[in-house]
């Protein structure tokens, strides 16, 4: 099956499955689907040569508040 096809095919099940997702374009030879769930976010890049990669981010459920957001940001900003 041709890229294109797996990508129409995958949306289709994640709409049937009435899953949220997002499409982003990332890397020049890519197509990102990222599809949110309770408690996780999946990763799925669909590549020119046909390829598929599927990532999946799994919460450990820690709610943090406000305050953890100063902390983040400067742990991660340049």
């Amino acid at each position: 099956m041709d890229t294109m096809k797996k990508i129409l095919n995958f949306l289709s099940k994640l709409e049937h499955g009435k899953i949220a997702y997002s499409i982003e374009h990332i890397r020049n030879d890519a197509l990102m689907v990222t599809a949110h769930v309770p408690g996780e976010r999946w990763e799925i890049e669909f590549f020119a040569d046909d390829n598929v990669e599927v990532e999946i981010f799994r919460s450990n459920g820690d709610i943090l508040g406000e305050e953890t957001l100063d902390k983040l940001l400067s742990e991660f900003s340049d």
